[in-house]
């Protein structure tokens, strides 16, 4: 073979991108039996996948995503034995905030639409919010706990699932970008990574991310999804104070406090460098300083001693799509997490393998369809060339 001949792989199924919702699907399609080649374009679990607040929740998200939550709570439950690691991952808590009566009756409704789900939510308010939350500002009239949510370390937990997948017979190529993807007209996808590099196979996971509406748009189901940068930041080790993951109703600010001390914040918009980089905007540290100090008073004299961005995609429902391709069959869907894919990331894996496996899942997920954009597919030139560059 002349070094100008790329390498070319057989497999199964070729999953392009390895965050946390593709390296648990490698994982998934490995302890299936099948085949499974992986291209990252950086490393694995560097992007949003590890670069998120860390939250790992189920109250708050719509109804329709309340299938996954619980089945990946189930997933996470079992951390140790399917990645080898915990990734600092403990049920903590999670209590969202409200900030005034409205915010409360919206929680209220919440609880009682969520009742199906037995999340377990407990409203909290008054007397007793102020016993059990001393260290919670004035702004807080009350909220919402869930008390099996928690938190885990996204730079230890999604990296983890690639290795897991890797130790089961996975073949993972990172710092590998797809480049060009083609199908044959019959039945085989040929991805190719620069000029070294080609897989063929019959079923394609589309887990790209906030780059993977160009994918889907070359194969005539363009989407209307964007990147969004979300503004982060840490303290330093602070005196231990509150065990819970903290959001808040309507949105704003998140927070939580690790076991070493640190709070990890996150709240607001960053804004992108180029197709790798983002930063976090001065304007949205400051407001999100102000929102901290006000809920949390601990926080007033706290350094800060790190803020951080990344990139995550965005459809305008906020919802992610999850499903088979309606042009081409054999490509498989799952991106546009909206920020919120950290915590159903795995059970998602484990829906795209069955689909990839078995044509369906039991897993409901009909809301997560392409077809509820207006815009109907629309034929294209199949090897046309793919972009890498995420949308603005």
């Amino acid at each position: 073979m002349s070094s100008s001949t790329p390498r070319t792989i057989k497999t199964d199924v070729a999953i392009v991108g390895g965050g946390i919702v593709g390296a648990s699907a490698a994982l998934a399609l490995r302890r299936q039996g099948l085949d499974v080649v992986l291209l990252e374009r950086d490393l694995c679990g560097s992007r949003s996948s590890g670069v998120n607040y860390g939250g790992v929740r189920r109250q708050g998200r719509p109804l329709s995503q309340l299938p996954l939550a619980q089945r990946a709570h189930e997933i996470w439950a079992r951390l140790p034995e399917l990645i080898g690691t915990d990734g600092e991952y403990a049920r903590t808590g999670h209590f969202k905030i409200a900030r005034s009566d409205v915010d409360m009756a919206s929680l209220e409704h919440y609880a009682d639409l969520s009742r199906d789900f037995d999340l377990g939510i407990q409203l909290i308010s008054g007397e007793r919010l102020r016993a059990q939350c001393p260290w919670l500002g004035g702004k807080a009239v009350g909220g919402s706990l869930c008390v099996d949510d928690g938190q885990a370390n996204p730079r230890l937990v999604s990296p983890a699932f690639a290795l897991a997948a890797q130790r089961a017979g996975a073949q993972i190529f990172e710092r590998s970008p797809l480049t060009h993807i083609e199908h044959d007209g019959r039945q085989l996808f040929t991805l190719h990574s620069g000029q070294a590099l080609q897989v063929q196979a019959p079923v394609v996971l589309n887990c790209a991310g906030a780059w993977a509406g160009a994918m889907a748009e070359q194969f005539g189901e363009p989407v209307p999804l964007r990147s969004g940068h979300p503004a982060m930041m840490v303290t330093e080790p602070l005196p231990y104070f509150m065990q819970w993951s903290l959001g808040v109703e309507g949105g704003g600010i998140y927070c939580r406090q690790v076991a070493r001390g640190n709070l990890v914040l996150g709240g607001g918009s960053g804004f992108w460098l180029d197709g790798d980089r983002a930063r976090s905007e001065r304007s949205a540290i400051a407001s999100l300083t102000v929102q901290a100090v006000e809920l949390l008073p601990a926080l007033k004299h706290a350094h800060f001693i790190r803020t951080w961005s990344g990139t995550e995609g965005y459809l305008p429902d906020r919802q992610p799509v999850l499903c088979k391709s309606r042009t081409k069959p054999g490509l498989i869907h799952g991106f546009g997490f909206a920020g919120a894919g950290f915590q159903i990331g795995p059970a998602v894996g484990e829906v795209l393998a069955e689909l990839a496996r078995d044509g369906h899942t039991s897993t409901p997920i009909d809301a997560f369809s392409l077809a509820r954009f207006d815009e109907p597919p629309t034929p294209v030139d199949n090897a046309t060339p793919i972009t890498t560059v995420p949308a603005h």
